[in-house]
């Protein structure tokens, strides 16, 4: 084995965070080497929100064309799905080559090694590269940013066959005609929708009850109404049994029934990239799902190793990869705070209306003993939502504490969800008082007045 080369820290996976971390460090001094065996940048910009958000905006393109007749005038839609997958070729992945974010990187003034990184007892990580092993220790410590791949179910005979996951998907450069999505989830309703808009025939398959099952039930029911109204073929509480490929796809279903597509996407969630990175040679579980991390990003009973990203299990999402690692930098660099907290956690689901929401839904509320008050709006009987008109579904709800008198939740469902609910994220991340939201002013006629509404709904 080689001589180990010494640094102050070791990032072990370059997704957003780590690739933060790394170039952070390091421009405040450090001597830090990334490590990662796939692309710098990770999921998000070559596989996850870039390449999908690109294909979702081109759909949506065609779907406010299409409603046209509905407002002004006439149009003829005529889809090509060629300026999409060139624009996710070159202008979002560089063909999924990733030499500018490596020069970024080193640009920083860190070192970037290619290759499996694993740790190998404490503040030393073993590196195999195409070229042998490098071998690493670290004075102040190592980060983990090891992140997700896509989840794939034990159905009967679905390894053994040409399917799809999102990493496949956002490569596409000729359409099927017909789809199957298995899994109701984010990944899975947004390239339904968008794949559906470009002419191809979806059908989604849900194990669970209902599509979006981490949001609220309201939101799930908008969005499932609204795929289905555009022809998409909506399979919930139904879970699957086989698959077999024969020139195309056939799904056998738990209640006996079988649908066929040309082509099948498993969007069935994500697995953490946990197993084989070491973690037993440092007193660490080694079957964890996820590591526990205290508000500083360090490794719960571990000296000298920091976590971020999905594998922390706050949320999987690049905006949270990112909020820990400048929590990460922090403490690695010796500041004092701020240091990290979920109190107000957002995500967004890019489907047509938008899902936006923050914070505890109904359920977990009152899961968590709250003495919980709810509060909704309809969209399209706001004063926005009816000049809107087509294309206007959706509801904002609220989810209140009685007895703090705070919002400790909210979803947004609307053609403008996603933006709709970063005041309702303000307003539960600053625990602000309900009357004070309910004494403010709300700009006339905007999809976020209906708040005003949800609000007063509030029992």
């Amino acid at each position: 084995m080689a001589e180990p080369a010494e640094v102050d820290v070791v990032v072990i996976g370059l997704g957003p965070g780590g690739e933060y971390v790394a170039a952070e460090l390091a421009r405040a001094g450090l001597s830090v080497v990334g490590v990662d065996r796939r692309l710098v940048g990770g999921e998000c910009p070559y596989f996850g929100c870039v390449p999908s958000k690109m294909m979702i905006r081109a759909a949506d393109a065609l779907a406010e064309a299409r409603r046209v007749g509905a407002l002004g005038g006439t149009s003829e839609v005529h889809p090509d799905w060629t300026p999409v997958a060139d624009r996710i070729r070159d202008e979002a992945t560089d063909d999924w080559d990733d030499e500018v974010a490596v020069k970024r990187l080193e640009d920083a003034g860190a070192r970037f090694v290619r290759g499996e990184g694993r740790l190998d007892g404490p503040g030393r990580v073993v590196v195999r590269t195409d070229d042998g092993e490098v071998v690493l220790t670290a004075r102040r410590g190592v980060v983990l940013n090891t992140g997700t791949e896509p989840a794939v179910p034990p159905i009967d005979g679905l390894a053994d066959t040409p399917y799809w996951t999102n990493r496949d998907a956002v490569k596409v450069r000729e359409l099927p005609t017909s789809l199957v999505v298995l899994g109701g989830g984010a990944i899975g309703c947004e390239l339904a929708q968008a794949f559906s808009r470009f002419g191809v025939e979806v059908t989604v398959v849900e194990a669970g009850e209902r599509i979006l099952g981490p949001e609220e039930p309201e939101a799930s029911a908008v969005v499932a109404a609204a795929l289905e109204a555009e022809g998409i073929t909506v399979k919930a509480g139904v879970g699957v049994t086989s698959v077999t490929h024969e020139g195309a796809f056939s799904i056998g279903l738990a209640d006996g029934s079988s649908v066929g597509a040309q082509a099948l996407l498993v969007a069935a969630g994500r697995r953490t990239n946990l197993g084989g990175i070491g973690l037993d040679t440092v007193g660490g579980d080694p079957s964890a799902r996820t590591i526990d991390v205290d508000e500083r990003m360090r490794v719960t009973g571990v000296d000298g190793l920091w976590a971020v990203g999905d594998i922390t299990g706050k949320g999987a999402f690049t905006h949270m990869s990112m909020y820990q690692a400048k929590v990460a930098v922090r403490d690695l660099t010796g500041e004092d705070g701020p240091w990290a907290d979920y109190r107000a956690v957002s995500r967004a689901t890019f489907t047509d209306p938008e899902v936006g929401s923050v914070g505890l839904t109904e359920k977990q509320a009152r899961d968590a003993g709250l003495d919980v008050g709810t509060g909704t709006a309809k969209l399209p009987e706001s004063s926005r939502g009816w000049i809107h008109k087509v294309g206007n579904d959706g509801v904002v709800k609220v989810v209140a504490d009685l007895d703090r008198g705070v919002l400790v939740g909210a979803t947004a469902v609307g053609p403008a969800g996603g933006e709709i609910i970063g005041m309702l994220v303000t307003a539960v991340h600053g625990e602000v008082p309900i009357e004070t939201l309910r004494g403010m002013h709300f700009a006339y006629p905007t999809f976020h007045r209906a708040i005003e509404t949800a609000l007063g709904d509030i029992s």
